[in-house]
C-alpha cells in the first residue's frame, strides 16, 4: 500500500511539468491540474484528512484556553513532516526498564552454602542448572531446590516452573533453600503402581478407570479421579489428632463426618489446594505428637510462621503418603507437572542429534565389556563377569605395586590402599549413623536402587550398603574376608569377593545378585 501510494505521489508530481515549466503535449494547464487535484486533496502521507468540524473545535479550544497554560508541542514531529517516513527512527524511544534482579542464598547438604544473583523471571529449573554448572556436578535432571521452614518443620521441593523470588516472598526470615537431589520427583509417571494402591483410588462417574489410564485421567481436567482412605488428621488450634475418613477431590480435601460416607451432607472442607502447597514433616511426632512418622502438611502460601493455620495429617505407611501429596501435585498443578517431565527429555532428543549428551552411571545401566580380543563383546554371564571383575582387581593390584616399587609418591601399600580408596567416592559417606543413613534415603527419594555406603557402628572393619526397594530401606553388612594373605570384601559371607569397594558397587550395579534389585542410583552430597 506504501508503495502504492508513493507512485501515486510521484506521478502527480513529475509528469504534468518540464524542467522548462512549459506543460506537456501541448495541453493546458486546466485539463492537466484538475484530474491531480482530487488525489492530493484526498489523501496525504504522514498528516491527517482536513475535516472542517475539526478546525471548528480547535479554533473555539484556542479561544478557551487560558493565556498561563503553555501550549504542548508535537511529540511526534518527524510524523508531520512531507518527506518523512512514518516509521520512528532507531533510537528514538527511551531505553526499556532492565530486568530486575535478586539475591538468592541456596544452601547444600553439608551446611556450605551460595548467593546466586537471579532474574526475576528465573524458575527453579533454571536456578538448578546454574548451581550444577557452577558445582560441576552431573546434570542428570534430578536436582532440585527444597524449600525449608525449619520453625514449622516442614520442606517440600518445589515445583520445576516455580518462580524462586516468588516462592521466596512467602518465606520467613528464618527460612532458606536447600540444593539436592530429588529422584522420586517424576518416579510416578515412569511407575504409578508403586504411588496409587487400587483400593484408594476411585471415579466419580462411570469410566473405565484403570492403572494405565489414571495419570491421563489426572493430567486431564475434564476427567475426575479421587483418592481416599483414612487418615488421622490434626484438630485446629489443638494438639489432639482423629482419625478420618478423608477423601481428595478438584475441589479439595475433604473428611466424613459419618464413617467412610461421601454423601455430600456428611462431607466437611479440610484444606484448598488452589492457594497452599503441600510439604513433608520433618519431625512430626516430636514438634507436633503426630502418631506415626508418615506427616504431611497443606499450608496456606499466606502463612509464615502461625503453627495453628496449618493442616497437619498422618498417613499409616510411607506409600500412603506418597500417594496422598503425589495426587496433591497431580490435581493442583496437572500438565504443568508433565510438561516439566517432558522437557529434559525433548532437550535431550534434540542435543543427541548434535553432540554425545552427558552420561550419568545413576539413569544408565552399566554393561560389563571383554576386551581381550580384537573386538569387545557384551558379558553377559554374571558368573564370568564376576570373574572379569577380579581379575581387574588384580591388574590393578599389580600395577599398583608395580608403581610403588618405581618410586610412586603414594606411600601407602596397595593392601591399605584398597581399604581406603572407597572414601574417594560420592555414594561413600563415611561414619554416619543408622538414622542418618535412612534420613538421607528418604530425602533424596525412595526410589529402587537408590544407595549408599557407610562405616558400620557395629564392626569398626565392616561397612554398610544401605538400600531402597519398595520405599522401604534395608540394610546389608559387607564384611572382609582373607584369601591366600589378601583382604577382600563381601556381601554374601565370602561367595563373591572383591578387591576393594569400587569393584563391589560397580558388579552390583550390573547384577543384583543377592540384593533385592540392582544398584542405580548413589546418593551425593555437594558442596556450593
Amino acid at each position: 500500500m506504501d508503495a502504492s501510494l508513493e507512485s501515486l505521489c510521484a506521478a502527480s508530481e513529475t509528469v504534468p511539468l518540464l524542467h522548462n515549466g512549459q506543460h506537456s503535449r501541448g495541453q493546458s494547464p486546466e485539463r492537466v491540474l484538475q484530474p491531480q487535484a482530487a488525489p492530493r486533496q484526498r489523501v496525504q502521507r504522514s498528516q491527517p484528512v482536513s475535516i472542517l468540524a475539526v478546525r471548528r473545535l480547535q479554533e473555539e479550544d484556542l479561544h478557551l484556553r487560558t493565556s498561563s497554560l503553555p501550549a504542548i508541542p508535537n511529540p511526534f514531529p518527524e510524523l508531520c513532516g512531507p518527506g518523512s517516513p512514518p516509521a520512528l527512527t532507531p533510537g528514538s524511544l527511551p531505553p526499556g526498564p532492565a530486568a530486575a534482579k535478586q539475591d538468592v542464598k541456596v544452601f547444600s547438604e553439608d551446611g556450605t552454602s551460595k548467593v546466586v544473583e537471579i532474574l526475576a523471571d528465573m524458575t527453579a529449573r533454571d536456578l538448578c542448572q546454574l548451581l550444577v554448572y557452577r558445582s560441576h556436578c552431573v546434570d542428570d535432571n534430578s536436582w532440585a531446590l527444597v524449600e525449608h521452614h525449619p520453625h514449622l518443620g516442614l520442606e517440600r521441593c518445589l515445583e520445576d516452573h516455580e518462580l524462586v523470588v516468588q516462592v521466596e516472598s512467602t518465606m520467613a526470615s528464618e527460612s532458606k533453600f536447600l540444593f539436592r537431589k530429588n529422584y522420586a520427583k517424576y518416579e510416578f509417571f515412569k511407575n504409578p503402581m508403586n504411588f496409587f494402591p487400587e483400593q484408594m483410588v476411585t471415579w466419580c462417574q462411570q469410566s473405565n478407570g484403570s492403572h494405565t489410564q489414571l495419570l491421563q485421567n489426572f493430567l486431564n481436567s475434564s476427567s475426575c479421579p479421587e483418592i481416599q482412605g483414612f487418615l488421622h488428621v490434626k484438630e485446629l488450634g489443638r494438639k489432639s489428632w482423629k482419625k478420618l475418613y478423608v477423601c481428595l477431590r478438584r475441589s479439595g480435601l475433604y473428611c466424613s463426618t459419618k464413617g467412610a460416607s461421601k454423601e455430600p451432607r456428611h462431607l466437611q472442607l479440610l484444606a484448598d489446594l488452589e492457594d497452599s502447597s503441600i510439604f513433608s514433616l520433618i519431625a512430626g511426632r516430636k514438634q507436633y505428637s503426630a502418631p506415626t512418622d508418615y506427616g504431611f502438611c497443606i499450608k496456606p502460601n499466606r502463612v509464615r510462621n502461625e503453627a495453628k493455620e496449618l493442616r497437619l495429617l498422618c498417613a499409616e505407611d510411607e506409600q500412603s503418603r506418597t500417594c496422598w501429596m503425589t495426587a496433591c501435585r497431580l490435581l493442583k498443578y496437572g500438565m504443568l507437572l508433565y510438561q516439566n517431565y517432558r522437557i529434559p527429555q525433548q532437550r535431550k532428543a534434540m542435543l543427541s542429534h548434535f553432540s554425545t549428551p552427558v552420561r550419568s552411571v545413576s539413569e544408565n545401566s552399566l554393561v560389563a565389556m571383554d576386551f581381550s580380543g580384537q573386538t569387545g563383546r557384551v558379558i553377559e554371564n554374571p558368573a564370568e563377569a564376576q570373574s572379569a571383575a577380579l581379575e581387574e582387581g588384580h591388574a590393578w593390584r599389580k600395577r599398583s605395586t608395580r608403581m610403588n616399587i618405581l618410586g610412586s609418591q603414594s606411600p601407602l601399600h596397595p593392601s591399605a590402599l584398597s581399604t581406603v580408596i572407597h572414601r574417594t567416592q560420592h555414594w561413600f559417606h563415611g561414619r554416619i549413623s543408622r538414622e542418618e543413613s535412612h534420613r538421607i534415603i528418604k530425602q533424596q527419594g525412595l526410589v529402587d536402587g537408590l544407595f549408599l555406603l557407610r562405616d558400620s557402628q557395629s564392626n569398626p572393619k565392616a561397612f554398610v550398603l544401605t538400600l531402597c526397594h519398595h520405599q522401604k530401606i534395608k540394610n546389608f553388612q559387607i564384611l572382609p574376608c582373607e584369601d591366600d594373605g589378601q583382604t577382600f570384601f563381601s556381601l554374601d559371607d565370602g561367595n563373591t569377593k572383591f578387591s576393594d569397594l569400587i569393584q563391589l558397587v560397580d558388579f552390583y550395579q550390573l547384577n543384583k545378585g543377592v540384593l533385592p534389585c540392582r544398584l542405580k542410583h548413589h546418593c551425593i552430597r555437594v558442596a556450593l
